[in-house]
């Protein structure tokens, strides 16, 4: 979000901001998915039910990036473009919430399971 922020207000220029951002995108999703898989293999649907759609949405978002020299999403010829900011800016808020949201219920989860299998 303050990557974005400083692309909006030119703190920084595209293509140092696309070079700091894209690296992390690979294993954003692949942190997503390893812990996804671990839902899986634990069998909690429920929770893996829950992060089915950011998981498409991740496959169909890196399907669909620009076509680059190297890995990322981000391009610095296009990121400055005003709805290419906002709709990025939006993104990172939703997933910024989506993750919030899940580590409180995951949290949840965790000290439900502890205390009504120690009693």
């Amino acid at each position: 979000m303050i990557a974005f922020d400083e692309l909006k207000t030119d703190y920084k220029n595209p293509v140092d901001q696309c070079n700091t951002l894209n690296p992390l995108v690979i294993p954003e999703y692949g942190i997503h998915m390893f812990i996804c898989l671990l839902f899986l293999l634990s069998g909690s649907w429920w929770t893996l039910l829950y992060n089915v759609p950011l998981i498409a949405y991740h496959v169909n978002r890196y399907r669909k990036r620009p076509v680059m020299s190297h890995h990322g999403l981000y391009d610095p010829t296009t990121i400055m473009n005003a709805d290419e900011l906002n709709h990025a800016m939006r993104e990172g808020w939703i997933k910024l919430a989506f993750y919030l949201i899940s580590f409180f219920v995951y949290l949840y989860m965790m000290i439900y399971e502890l205390v009504t299998n120690t009693a």
